[in-house]
């Protein structure tokens, strides 16, 4: 196994990063030629997670899992979950222990403890796909191939995204409730914006497709399993209504999304009717599990051009002498403290703390080293810079405009600092190839 030169590893994770910064323009453009505004932006990012994430999961995890493999991803899940139980409970404690001088917002923690886990490390593994340095890492045997170790890669992070968006879209709205506006209640407003047209005659793009009766009917039955629900949890032991209350806010869509493509994975016949070829019995291959993975594949950019938007937007507001009017949080400032310390956390400690554990665990236990690749997955995982879905967060939860404008602006000197990844890269593969 040969050892790789620092050269092609830091041009690998300098491409990724300027590929996403690149992405993110693109955004800012649009918003700045007028070809989306905020509120498509918003509505954008809701698509994004409540339809094209979910896509991405199933699609993803139902084609790359098998019961022949699914051992090999338990030190994934684990990991995954050691990680972000990990960085919630260092951003409380900081929340919690440091002085107000130093203006934590509310979306410091989750900022903390979610990092990028689908565009980066995707568009990492690609770059260095392309710079051959993953070959030094293969299993031994002579068996392996660059494109296999890169799809298994791939499959790896995949696992990851699953576990940290589960964490992600529970638990962060709960994580940025702090600063956010009251959310609506009763219908929203494009509830009550259809439901006027319907009685008035008059059609806009709020009034449903579906004939009038079609649509009366479907409120009815909805109400009626509604009632029925709530009378059925109504019924149920004090401690099951405990447990079903902190367990709710994991059924969200990306969950189901995860739990369809496991589900179809691990199911052979399922697997081969979604994702074999359309003659050997694949027969939802070419249509559904063609058309799923088409939205699918928009999840990624989409999302980073969302935040250009917002970026475009946050940059007009400052132009506009917004932030020296009021306090920081409500003209969207970012206080430098807090962005500090995110950054030195996912860009070094982080790292630090993933290569040293998982080096020590390869080189004293055995575990893990039957594939080199995994070793130097699970170094990456925790790094980098915080996810792009703190956007899709701050829209889930309602926060206020401005709030979702700190967001923004510090998402992207996030990324405008992102080639420091390439820090990473280097030690992970280093340390991997010490241990392989």
């Amino acid at each position: 196994m040969s050892s790789s030169g620092l050269g092609p590893a830091f041009i690998g994770a300098i491409q990724a990063s300027l590929s996403v910064l690149l992405t993110i323009s693109y955004g800012v453009i649009a918003s700045q030629f007028k070809l989306l505004n905020s509120d498509a932006g918003r509505q954008v990012s809701k698509a994004c997670v409540k339809i094209f994430l979910p896509a991405l999961l199933m699609t993803k995890l139902g084609a790359q899992l098998s019961i022949d493999v699914v051992g090999r991803y338990l030190p994934i899940l684990l990991w995954s979950v050691v990680c972000n139980t990990l960085s919630i409970c260092l951003g409380k404690l900081l929340e919690k222990t440091l002085p107000q001088s130093w203006e934590m917002p509310a979306w410091t923690t989750p900022a903390i403890a979610f990092n990028n886990t689908t565009s980066m490390p995707l568009l990492l593994i690609q770059a260095l796909e392309k710079t051959g340095i993953l070959s030094s890492i293969l299993m031994p045997g002579g068996n392996d191939s660059l494109d296999d170790a890169v799809q298994r890669a791939k499959t790896y992070f995949l696992i990851n995204t699953m576990v940290s968006n589960s964490i992600t879209f529970a638990l962060g709205p709960k994580l940025l409730s702090a600063d956010a506006e009251d959310a609506p209640s009763g219908k929203s407003a494009d509830e009550d914006s259809e439901s006027d047209d319907e009685e008035d005659g008059n059609a806009n793009e709020h009034t449903s497709l579906l004939p009038s009766p079609v649509m009366r009917r479907g409120r009815r039955a909805s109400r009626k399993v509604e009632s029925h629900l709530r009378a059925i949890y109504q019924s149920l032991p004090h401690p099951v209504q405990v447990v079903l209350h902190h367990i709710a806010p994991f059924a969200n869509a990306p969950v189901f999304g995860a739990a369809a493509g496991f589900i179809i994975g691990l199911t052979p016949p399922l697997k081969t009717a979604f994702f074999a070829d359309p003659f050997e019995g694949g027969f939802f291959s070419a249509w559904i599990t063609t058309s799923l993975q088409n939205i699918g594949d928009l999840f990624a950019s989409l999302q980073v051009i969302v935040v250009g938007v917002k970026l475009a937007e946050a940059m007009r507001k400052v132009k506009r002498g917004d932030d020296s009017d009021s306090d920081d949080d409500k003209s969207g400032a970012v206080p430098w403290r807090a962005t500090t310390l995110v950054l030195l956390i996912r860009f070094f400690i982080w790292p630090a703390v993933a290569i040293s554990a998982i080096w020590m665990l390869v080189k004293n236990t055995g575990v893990l080293s039957e594939d080199p690749i995994l070793v130097f997955c699970m170094m990456l995982m925790p790094a980098g810079p915080p996810a792009l879905k703190l956007m899709a967060l701050a829209e889930v939860n309602d926060s206020s405009e401005n709030q979702k404008l700190a967001v923004a602006k510090f998402l992207a000197f996030a990324y405008a600092v992102s080639p420091l990844m390439a820090l990473t890269v280097v030690g992970s593969l280093k340390a991997t190839e010490n241990v392989a």
